[in-house]
């Protein structure tokens, strides 16, 4: 399994204070930049009181990219349209669910733009 295929849920919060979901490689952090321009607001990333309640049923750092099930939109980084499958965390630091994308983009609806950058 490649590398990018592992990705990690980042928790993004707009100026008006909506919570979104950033989906990028696990090793590249988020390019605030190019997730304010996808959104179209200015962004940041959101602190862990800012959205722990919002996942009550998911340990803080191992949030799943399904924003449908927590009120927010999902944003996926372009990358990781490109393997057939993703590997992520399923609310835990123990468990983790490998799904193949497309099975992914039908459930979630994902925006998709460029959010991620190299080191």
């Amino acid at each position: 399994m490649k590398g990018r295929e592992f990705a990690k849920s980042v928790i993004l919060k707009a100026q008006d204070g909506r919570l979104a979901i950033a989906l990028v490689p696990a090793a590249r952090p988020v390019d605030l930049g190019a997730a304010s321009a996808a959104m179209r607001t200015k962004v940041e990333l959101a602190r862990e009181g800012e959205f722990a309640g919002q996942f009550w049923d998911c340990e803080v750092g191992a949030e799943p990219p399904f924003g449908n099930l927590y009120g927010m939109p999902v944003y996926v980084d372009e990358g990781l349209r490109q393997d057939p499958e993703i590997v992520f965390n399923a609310g835990s630091h123990d468990e983790a669910i490998r799904m193949r994308y497309s099975d992914f983009e039908r459930l979630v609806h994902p925006a998709a733009a460029p959010l991620s950058r190299t080191r």
